[in-house]
């Protein structure tokens, strides 16, 4: 459990960011482009944080 909680205490803005992403197309409807961009602009930033 101590693992976890540390991997989601650095990824923060990842799930920050997500929550978003899902709340956006909820509210406006879905965009799989919009959706596909946004995902991978997380996954370059959670590769970056890491890195760091």
């Amino acid at each position: 459990m101590e693992k976890l909680t540390n991997y989601l205490g650095r990824h923060k803005r990842f799930m920050i960011i997500l929550a978003g992403i899902i709340v956006l197309n909820m509210v406006y409807g879905f965009d799989a482009r919009f959706t596909i961009i946004n995902l991978m602009w997380i996954a370059i930033s959670v590769i970056k944080i890491d890195k760091v």
